[in-house]
């Protein structure tokens, strides 16, 4: 369980706003916009979660969550749209 500390630690966030552990996506969600994915690897660089917890908690693989971050850190949010991804691969 986390303690108090890490429920109120803030990262900043894809658009520069504070990131918290309650404004990432809910755990099961189904439609992964650019928003969520950003988060997500947001929230995982500025250490509100490990990339272990966030594969358990939105049940991706190793190859899913990485393939986020090399296509964020070379295109950006934009890279991570689904309908775009055979451009910037």
């Amino acid at each position: 369980m986390l303690n108090q500390r890490a429920k109120d630690a803030a990262v900043e966030g894809p658009d520069g706003r504070a990131l918290t552990l309650n404004d990432l996506p809910p755990p099961g969600v189904q439609r992964w916009v650019t928003r969520r994915k950003a988060e997500v690897v947001a929230a995982v660089r500025g250490g509100l979660l490990t990339v272990d917890d966030a594969l358990r908690r939105y049940e991706l693989s190793v190859e899913e969550y990485a393939g986020w971050e090399r296509l964020y850190d070379r295109f950006g949010v934009k890279g991570l749209r689904a309908t775009r991804l055979q451009s910037y691969r």
